[in-house]
């Protein structure tokens, strides 16, 4: 049989977990299938366990330093690098997208083309978010008194479970431009755009543990990271009712912040700066303005 003639075997792809920069398989070994809109079989993805949410948690905390502590520019050229990136493997994302939504290929494009730019759009505003929520305060006497926004810490994020990709990134960027650092579980349904994103990540200049992401269920591990003392806030954006109570119940034992799920109509719109400073915590400082000079007049 000739070369040409010969039929390749098919190369499928193995999706697995981004946890602290790293690709695992779930250590529980569980894998589901995931199909497309039409019941066709696309691949097994990993089940996430409790002990994958549990890592994601370590790696998240451990990068929450370098991250908060780099500048608000530098987070600003990591999320455009992220844009770079995806650009160059939108091809890729638009069948994978296309696949998992049940989406045409023009459709597929312009949700990616959204994704795209939406990271543009958050890497656009991380220095200058501290300009809207932070400034100096008029005080009643010879005081400076300033407020900053500081990073609240790990923010668990339960994707939305429709919007695979704009919705996701659209609920992840925002809590990483602002120095945060994310445990995301993926939509269950269609977890693959979300995986395939990990290997963007990991290409793209942000530090490991910045991103954490976990295919699975929410239901499973939903509740153990909402009462996970080490996790700070959590976003429930693809939460249905009745699990969005049960993690607020749970996120009550530690104070965390809570974001309650938002309807939104059109991942496409606007997102304005809500999702930015639902994570955002206010550092107020005084400092004496002291005197100059022997005339002791005041700053």
């Amino acid at each position: 049989m000739s070369e040409s003639s010969a039929t390749r075997l098919n190369v499928f792809k193995t999706y697995k977990l981004y946890v602290g920069g790293k690709f695992p398989r779930s250590e529980s070994g569980r894998v589901y299938e995931v199909t497309d809109s039409k019941g066709k079989w696309l691949a097994n993805a990993p089940l996430s366990s409790r002990k994958d949410a549990r890592d994601a948690v370590v790696a998240a905390r451990k990068a929450f330093a370098g991250w908060s502590g780099a500048t608000a520019y530098n987070r600003g050229q990591i999320l455009y690098r992220i844009a770079e990136m995806l650009e160059g493997r939108r091809d890729q994302f638009v069948r994978e997208v296309g696949e998992a939504e049940g989406l045409s290929k023009p459709k597929a494009a312009a949700v990616v083309d959204a994704a795209i730019d939406r990271w543009v759009w958050y890497a656009g505003w991380t220095d200058k978010i501290s300009q809207i929520v932070g400034g100096a305060n008029p005080v009643a006497g010879p005081f400076f008194n300033l407020s900053t926004p500081e990073p609240t810490g790990v923010v668990t994020v339960v994707a939305p479970q429709e919007s695979s990709f704009l919705g996701l990134v659209s609920v992840i960027a925002p809590v990483i431009a602002t120095g945060n650092t994310a445990v995301v579980i993926a939509s269950e349904k269609a977890p693959l755009p979300a995986l395939s994103l990990g290997e963007v990540l990991a290409t793209s200049d942000l530090p490991g543990g910045v991103v954490n992401l976990l295919s699975g269920k929410a239901g499973e591990m939903g509740p153990h990271l909402a009462s996970h003392q080490d996790v700070n806030a959590i976003d429930l954006a693809g939460a249905d009712a009745a699990l969005a109570k049960e993690l607020e119940i749970a996120a009550a034992d530690n104070l965390k912040r809570v974001l309650r799920p938002q309807p939104v109509d059109d991942w496409n719109a606007d997102p304005g700066t809500s999702r930015m400073t639902a994570f955002l915590e206010t550092k107020t400082v005084w400092h004496p303005t002291g005197s100059l000079g022997a005339g002791g007049s005041s700053y």
